[in-house]
């Protein structure tokens, strides 16, 4: 071990350099240093090995012994290993490396996962970590500092975040293909309340919408509220003929395209809120991190087009 320790890149990059150009003279001139300051470190270097590291094969030419091979190879695979740590600092530095948690909410997973394979094209050495949760989730997550950024509607007011609107997230109301309300050129309160009701968990932003609208009806409480934990159960619930809902149309634009789903006229519909990029208000994106919001506000309009279209 007092051999590595003693060991220094100077007296390393002497004997390659010797090594490559056959000369201690040239070798200096390609250092920058001078002659006798090269020798001075290949002796370094051999009374720390106690062994030669050069042998002579003319007048002013040397080449490496099997012992100066050896540390040869190792220097090279040491100088590799530097010089790709260094490339990677600069990328960390400049936000082209890193790892970068995205939480989003759950009506965000039909669209995120292209966004997320968009991120990992444009920024390979980033590894972008995709959590996806409810509301409440996400925010704890936020709260405890476990995403970098967020997805989801309406920005919460606790805890404070800094907010960036990035597009539309209009709800409709929707029914079966077959249900009655179907191709109606208007559905009443009344109607609507008579039938019953599929909605998120208490706390979810679309069951929050959900009530808002009811309410809004004027007209008593609903029939029946059947609580589900998942969008897609709603949707595929609805499909069924369980009942109607509110739900984004970035749920079911293939639905809608398909004809398994229809979306019910009636007033105050379609309800269009906004998707949020979102951080902690005390933690502004840097690095990798500040990379990825910025990417995802230039990535995520045509995404949008496309899955509303």
């Amino acid at each position: 071990m007092h051999r590595l320790n003693a060991l220094t890149f100077k007296q390393l990059r002497a004997l390659r350099a010797v090594t490559e150009l056959r000369s201690i003279s040239r070798a200096a001139e390609e250092l920058g240093l001078t002659p006798p300051a090269v020798h001075s470190q290949l002796k370094a270097l051999e009374e720390n090995f106690t062994c030669a590291m050069l042998h002579r094969t003319g007048p002013e030419a040397f080449a490496p012994t099997p012992e100066g091979a050896a540390l040869l190879v190792a220097f090279d695979k040491a100088d590799a290993s530097l010089r790709q740590a260094v490339y990677m600092i600069e990328a960390l530095r400049s936000g082209k490396a890193g790892t970068v948690v995205l939480g989003v909410v759950s009506t965000a997973k039909y669209f995120a996962p292209e966004l997320v394979a968009r991120l990992k094209r444009e920024l390979p050495e980033v590894d972008v970590k995709l959590k996806v949760g409810n509301r409440g989730e996400i925010l704890s997550g936020l709260e405890d500092r476990a995403f970098d950024l967020a997805l989801m509607g309406r920005p919460p007011r606790n805890p404070p975040v800094s907010a960036t609107a990035i597009g539309p997230n209009p709800h409709l109301l929707v029914a079966a293909a077959d249900h009655p309300l179907a191709g109606r050129e208007s559905v009443s309160a009344e109607e609507i309340l008579a039938e019953p009701f599929l909605a998120r968990e208490y706390g979810s932003g679309t069951r929050v919408l959900s009530e808002r609208f009811l309410y809004g009806l004027d007209a008593g409480d609903p029939a029946e509220v059947i609580e589900m934990s998942s969008n897609e159960t709603i949707k595929q619930s609805v499909i069924a003929g369980l009942g109607i809902a509110i739900l984004s149309q970035h749920t079911i634009t293939e639905e809608l395209h398909s004809g398994r789903l229809v979306a019910l006229r009636t007033p105050n519909m379609p309800i269009v809120r906004k998707w949020f990029l979102l951080y902690p208000a005390d933690r502004p994106p840097s690095g990798a991190a500040g990379e990825v919001h910025d990417r995802i506000l230039a990535l995520v309009e045509p995404i949008f087009a496309r899955t509303l279209s």
